[in-house]
């Protein structure tokens, strides 16, 4: 008898002590709290506008007109990355562009994809790099953001012709398009033929003259002037 009531004395303190155990333990992780959220990653820094200008140059194809194509090992028309935004290379003397027949096919363009004819004439693409006298060094970034926007020449002069892609560039926001300007300050300068520069004869001849790709907005100073065929029934221009 006395045996028995030891054991169940036993068991009792067992089960007291295992159930203290347990509540003790519990009181423990109560009083440490809940589990430590995990660090959250810093945000990547924003670009910087000349990093997000390249971006957008890259993305907006600009190379693809405003860069000369030459033929590559395999016989395959590739982009000159040496000329990068140069424009249309200065030594390349257009002929006068083919007329083509009564059709779909409206117009045409050089195998350097820097020269242009169409209905509107013939256009060249301009050098964009920051040289001042055959590039867009001069400009400044407001006449830049008035170009694209308002689709004229130093956004204030002649229409911008075609192939040109104005109309949809001109939907990009005015801190997209100085960030564009300001990394074409940074890329190097290239010297060329640019068509701004070029003097052509009186719009009765069917031509543009310098003051219609806005020369009363150019400092006084000596300017190259390349050479530069007339087209047949057209008008000569660049196309920015």
């Amino acid at each position: 008898m006395a045996r028995a009531h030891s054991r169940k004395s036993l068991v009792a303190l067992g089960s007291f002590g295992f159930v203290a155990a347990l509540s003790l333990s519990g009181c423990e992780k109560r009083a440490a709290g809940p589990p430590e959220a995990a660090p959250v990653a810093a945000a990547p820094a924003a670009p910087s506008p000349v990093e997000r200008g390249k971006y957008l140059v890259t993305i907006l194809g600009c190379n693809d007109c405003h860069r000369p194509y030459h033929m590559g090992p395999n016989g395959i028309p590739e982009p000159d990355m040496t000329k990068m935004l140069s424009g249309h290379p200065e030594g390349l003397k257009m002929p006068p562009a083919p007329k083509l027949p009564e059709g779909p096919w409206l117009w045409v363009g050089a195998a350097t994809n820097t020269a242009f004819a169409g209905p509107w004439g013939v256009t060249y693409s301009i050098n964009l790099t920051p040289d001042q006298n055959t590039g867009i060094g001069i400009w400044t970034e407001d006449m830049f953001v008035r170009a694209i926007k308002s689709g004229k020449h130093m956004g204030t002069s002649r229409m911008i012709q075609p192939p040109m892609p104005w109309p949809w560039y001109n939907k990009m926001t005015d801190e997209n398009l100085k960030s564009i300007y300001a990394y074409l300050r940074t890329i190097p300068a290239w010297r060329t033929g640019s068509r701004i520069t070029r003097s052509l004869s009186r719009r009765s001849r069917g031509e543009v003259s310098l003051r219609d790709h806005g020369a009363a907005a150019l400092p006084k100073r000596r300017i190259r002037q390349p050479s530069l065929a007339k087209p047949a029934g057209g008008t000569a221009g660049r196309c920015f």
